[in-house]
This record gives C-alpha cells, sequence and structure tokens, in this order.
C-alpha cells in the first residue's frame, strides 16, 4: 500500500499494518483500564457501568466488549496489574538485597503499597468482590499463583537474612506479614474519618511509616514476653 509522508511516496506492508492495528488495540485497551479506574475512584464500583466507561472514554459500548466481556474482567484486569506492579517492584528490591541492601524488598514494598493508597484500597475492594465471581475464576486462579511463588520467594530472602543475623529469629512469614500488617494499617488511616481529617501532611507521614517498616524486623528489636 502506498501512503505519502511529507510529499514523499512510501510503501506500507502488511507487517506494518498489523503492527500498527496491534498498537492500536493496546492502546484502547489501556484507555479502557484507565478510564475504568478513574470512573471507579471516583464514583465507586457500583455506579460505573460498561456504558459509562464507554461515553468517558469517547468510544462505543461494543469497542469496549471487543476488549472485555464484562465489568467484572476489566475490574479483574485492574487487580492483575496492580499485583504484577507490586511484585515486580518487589523483586527487584530482592535482587537489591541479595546484592548487599538488607531493606531494599521491604522498602520496594512499602513505596508500591503507599504511593497511591486510593488505588491501593481500590484494589483489595475490587479482589474482595471477585473472589466469588466464577466469571474471572482463572484470573483469580492465575493472581493466587503469582502470590503463592512471591511468598516462597521472600521465605527465602528472609531466611538468608535471619540467617545472616540482620533479622530477628522468627519464622520468616512473620516478618513479611508484620510489613503487610503496617502498610494496611497506613493505607486505612489515610481514609479513617477519625484520623484523616487531623494531618495535612499525608505523604511526609507515609512517608515516616515507610521508613520504620523498612527496618521493622533488624536483630535486637524483638524483646519476647
Amino acid at each position: 500500500m502506498l501512503k505519502t509522508f511529507l510529499g514523499k511516496i512510501v510503501t506500507t506492508t502488511s507487517t506494518d499494518r498489523i503492527r500498527l492495528k496491534k498498537q492500536r488495540f493496546l492502546e484502547r485497551e489501556q484507555l479502557i483500564k484507565d478510564t475504568t479506574l478513574g470512573l471507579l475512584i471516583r464514583d465507586g464500583v457500583e455506579k460505573v457501568t460498561v456504558s459509562a466507561i464507554a461515553t468517558e472514554a469517547g468510544i462505543g459500548k461494543g469497542t469496549v466488549y471487543k476488549h472485555f466481556q464484562s465489568k467484572a474482567e476489566i475490574m479483574m484486569r485492574i487487580v492483575s496489574d496492580y499485583e504484577q506492579m507490586l511484585v515486580s517492584n518487589v523483586n527487584e528490591g530482592i535482587k537489591a538485597t541479595e546484592n548487599g541492601d538488607p531493606g531494599a524488598a521491604a522498602k520496594a514494598y512499602f513505596e508500591s503499597r503507599l504511593a497511591n493508597p486510593a488505588l491501593d484500597r481500590l484494589v483489595q475492594q475490587l479482589e474482595f468482590r471477585l473472589e466469588a465471581d466464577e466469571s474471572v475464576a482463572t484470573e483469580m486462579a492465575s493472581l493466587h499463583k503469582i502470590r503463592h511463588s512471591m511468598v516462597e520467594t521472600l521465605n527465602n530472602m528472609v531466611s538468608k537474612l535471619i540467617a545472616r543475623g540482620l533479622l530477628e529469629d522468627v519464622p520468616p512469614h512473620y516478618h513479611y506479614l508484620a510489613c503487610w500488617a503496617l502498610a494496611q494499617g497506613a493505607v486505612d488511616v489515610c481514609f479513617n474519618q477519625g484520623f484523616a481529617d487531623q494531618f495535612d501532611d499525608k505523604e511526609k507521614l507515609l512517608n515516616f511509616i515507610a521508613n520504620i517498616g523498612v527496618t521493622m524486623g533488624n536483630r535486637g528489636q524483638f524483646r519476647e514476653h
């Protein structure tokens, strides 16, 4: 196929056209996910419909269904994408830990979850809602498989740090579950009406909490009663 570009005739091959079509498809898919995410945060799960997503994105409802079979599938992708982001960042932190920075994995975890508390909270709500949805059962099983694999990786990393005398000698899962609990509490406090309206330095508070999390569990801190 011949096209003009800057007054010159250029030839586009079938490979070029396929690549362009795929690129546009992926761009529309990302637009749908981003639009859905924005609506979910702004309006809540119950008020968001496929029609509302299409209108907000400026595309036809049928176009949405070319990418996703249902709202549930879009929400599941949002959950899966968030989990992949978290796992990727923690894996980078684990590599840094193996290269001599003991707190890198914990730092990556806290920075990932506390970077956007509203998103973190939404993803948790979506996952809870989708747990019993048979239409996304396969995707949910894949999510759990990823987490189980991460647990094995964390057990291995924490065990090594305990053996090196850097962390308290307790079962490895005590350490990463303590990190989860602290991050969970940090996210929750951002939306607790009893606390959230009392401070205007949320970013500094979350940074303070993250710094505590990085050193939490270091050898010498634990006193068993």
